[in-house]
């Protein structure tokens, strides 16, 4: 037999891979090169796969999850072995608990070493390693099985609540050839990997019978209900209904931030009165402070504030993990919805205008205030003069995505800067994490070819800088604005020993825009609201990578932003 008949004849393991990948619609991949994958990639890239690399696989993994989010796709992420492996596993634990829907595909060293502890080339036991941090894990040995690993990743991901998949691939099984028509035979194709999951008559209807009675009443839209994609049968609801509701940060923008109903400027006032809270695609953990406390009008920290919830969610486990779930709606976000719209009617009583009208009181007067103090313009910047540019920018963009991460950087942002459409904000998501500003920025810019503005505190930006290199590289439309106040928190900080730096400060005046500059992008300066709006608008308008490096006070931000008392600190000696 010929070379040419032989591969005419035959396929092998990569070309299995990228195959099983394309039937079931995935033309992206996330990755790292080196061994064992770098052939794959090179080869991927050939068949017409868009192989995106970059320079550390935490960065490519948070790329792959954020896409997974946007696209309702498993996002892909390769990784080599071992350390790469645990890269990227990072990552994949992040996706997993913000439910975002990803693959992370790792070579591997040879199972009859590693089995044996032999000491093989980066030898470590993968799997094992990774099934506590992901929602399943499989590993593929033999060419003709490879077709079901894919299947089983895809659908693993996809259904039920969505998270994070490991598929391990040692080295020998690329090389593996098998017959053609054979290897065609054994790639499947995922058929409705996220069925519809109807909710139960009687679980509306008890839903329906708490809202109706509630005195007042609000929604909660979590990330879950952006994720779903049934922007219609939410906006309808809220709208029919006549409720207010509050979008945690990642669903601002299913309904425009500047919505009647919108209750984001009195939030304090709404979970501590709402009688009845419905969540949609939202959990009550340390983001809602549990359900409990005073957050919620309750008189202690542990005690429950007397409401009664409803939680629309896929997963029934959820309902009860903190608080009693008067209503539990299980379902897929967008049947359950559309089964509350039917049962609303066009009778449908909305809330009592005295908690519409408190509401709109309290909203009031907070957006005033809020405008006078973006109206200021003190010098140097602060981050409220500094995020009203941003804040107009995304109003003249809407479609323009924005990534934000940081502490008073992220706080802020999330009040300041609205939203208009459906996921158009990512960031640090449950686990509040930095590191995933440049990541998630490259799949916002790959995935949907609009702008991206990155709002990066400067320790955030740290994390993942590098990839500005990525972002050149690729030619993408992302400006990144590094809020730069010369620390973690803010730049004041003082070692009291004088024999070096504090903890939390930066090297001052440090030349952020000279890293993009490095590497053929756009670097700029801006200590003024004048020139960060100057250099902003020429990087929305001309797709260039871009980094804006922002001047502000050091004196400004607070330590740790809104969560400083989940850090520790030592009592006051005097």
């Amino acid at each position: 037999m010929t070379t040419e008949t032989l591969e005419r004849e035959t396929i092998d393991g990569f070309h299995l891979v990228i195959e099983a990948l394309k039937l079931n619609d995935i033309d992206t991949i996330f990755a790292l090169p080196g061994i064992p994958i770098t052939d794959f990639l090179r080869i991927a890239q050939a068949e017409g796969m868009k192989v995106i690399s970059f320079r550390h696989e935490q960065h490519a993994g948070n790329a792959a999850a954020a896409a997974g989010f946007l696209t309702q796709k498993p996002g892909i992420c390769f990784t080599v072995s071992a350390p790469g492996f645990l890269n990227g596993l990072t990552a994949l634990a992040n996706a997993t608990t913000n439910c975002f829907p990803m693959i992370l595909i790792s070579g591997s060293s040879e199972r009859e070493i590693v089995d044996l502890q032999q000491g093989d080339y980066e030898e470590m036991d993968q799997l094992a390693i990774a099934k506590p941090l992901c929602k399943a894990a499989f590993r593929v040995l033999h060419a003709e099985d490879i077709g079901v690993g894919i299947a089983r990743a895809v659908r693993s991901a996809l259904s039920g609540r969505p998270g994070g998949v490991y598929l391990d691939l040692p080295a020998k099984l690329f090389a593996q050839i098998i017959d053609r028509d054979a290897g065609q035979k054994s790639l499947i194709k995922v058929v409705d990997p996220a069925p519809r999951q109807i909710p139960a008559p009687d679980a509306v209807e008890r839903a329906v019978a708490l809202l109706k009675d509630a005195k007042k009443p609000l929604v909660i839209l979590g990330k879950g209900a952006a994720y779903a994609q049934c922007d219609a049968e939410i906006r309808s609801f809220i709208e029919k209904s006549g409720i207010p509701y509050l979008p945690m940060s990642m669903a601002k923008g299913l309904l425009p931030d500047n919505h009647s109903q919108s209750a984001s400027a009195a939030r304090s006032y709404v979970l501590a009165e709402a009688d009845v809270v419905m969540l949609v695609g939202a959990r009550l953990n340390w983001l809602l402070s549990h359900g409990k406390g005073k957050t919620w009008g309750a008189a202690s920290a542990k005690a429950d504030g007397g409401k009664q919830f409803i939680q629309v969610d896929i997963s029934p486990t959820e309902a009860d993990s903190n608080v009693a779930i008067a209503a539990p709606l299980v379902g897929d976000i967008g049947s359950c919805i559309a089964a509350l719209n039917a049962r609303l009617g066009a009778g449908w009583q909305k809330p009592p205008s005295d908690w519409t009208g408190a509401i709109s009181e309290r909203k009031d007067k907070n957006l005033t205030k809020m405008a006078e103090t973006l109206a200021k313009s003190p010098s140097p910047m602060n981050f409220h003069s500094a995020l009203n540019v941003i804040r107009e920018a995304v109003k003249a963009r809407p479609d323009a995505i924005v990534v934000n991460e940081g502490a008073n950087t992220l706080d802020f942002a999330r009040s300041i800067v609205d939203m208009y459409e459906p996921r158009k904000r990512l960031d640090v998501g449950t686990w509040g994490i930095m590191g995933i500003g440049m990541g998630f920025a490259v799949a916002a810019a790959v995935t949907t070819g609009k702008p991206v503005i990155a709002i990066e505190g400067d320790s955030a930006f740290g994390f993942s800088g590098m990839e500005v290199e990525t972002i050149c590289r690729y030619n993408l439309p992302v400006c990144v604005i590094v809020f730069n106040n010369n620390g973690i928190y803010k730049g004041t900080d003082v070692n009291p020993r004088g024999d070096a730096m504090a903890p939390t400060q930066f090297v001052k005046e440090a030349r952020y825009e000279m890293l993009m500059q490095a590497f053929g992008g756009v670097g700029v300066r801006a200590d003024t609201p004048e020139q960060l709006k100057a250099a902003l608008d020429e990087a929305v308008s001309t797709g260039r990578p871009t980094l804006i490096n922002a001047i502000i006070d050091e004196t400004a931000g607070t330590e740790s932003g809104r969560i400083t008392s989940l850090n520790p600190a030592a009592a006051k000696k005097k």
